[in-house]
């Protein structure tokens, strides 16, 4: 099994060496930095699964950014840690910027841990799915390209019996 790589961008160092810690002990590759560059560096290096993130970093809309790699990623697992309680309207707009799991500071190790297997489990599935409907394209592509010669070819043989003495 190939190891999964785990994208943490969170300015606390102490919560991205206590996740780094938790995570590589269960065997996953993670990348902790502390910039939205580093972490956008990050995707375009590194095949990454998961991607674990603050709610406040340098300033920036962090949900337009989620929603520019889910375009790019959408089987990318996205869990975004907060120390920040949210009324209804801005919970909604954070799940609807293609956020998976939302966890309040301080969190539960073992459900991050949970949530993030299941997280990447669904990704596993997405992407076996994005694999098997382009094989199936690829099959009836084939298949029309087959019809079409079997066709010409079909053609090509009357008119070689209609032509001969």
């Amino acid at each position: 099994m190939s190891k999964e790589t785990i994208l943490i961008l969170d300015k606390d160092f102490h919560t991205q060496w206590t996740l780094k810690t938790i995570l590589e002990s269960e065997k996953y590759i993670v990348l902790a930095v502390d910039t939205i560059e580093r972490a956008l560096t990050n995707f375009q290096e590194f095949e990454v699964s998961g991607f674990i993130t603050e709610k406040r970093i340098d300033h920036t809309n962090i949900y337009e950014i989620i929603q520019e790699l889910k375009k790019s990623f959408p089987e990318l697992y996205v869990m975004m840690l907060t120390d920040e309680n949210f009324k209804e309207k801005e919970y909604e707009k954070i799940m609807s910027a293609g956020i998976d799991d939302l966890f309040l500071k301080p969190f539960s190790i073992e459900r991050i841990l949970i949530h993030l297997q299941k997280g990447l489990r669904h990704r596993k599935v997405l992407l076996q799915k994005k694999r098997l409907e382009q094989r199936l394209s690829e099959i009836k592509t084939n298949r029309t390209n087959r019809n079409v010669r079997e066709v010409v070819l079909g053609r090509d043989n009357l008119s070689q019996k209609n032509d001969s003495p």
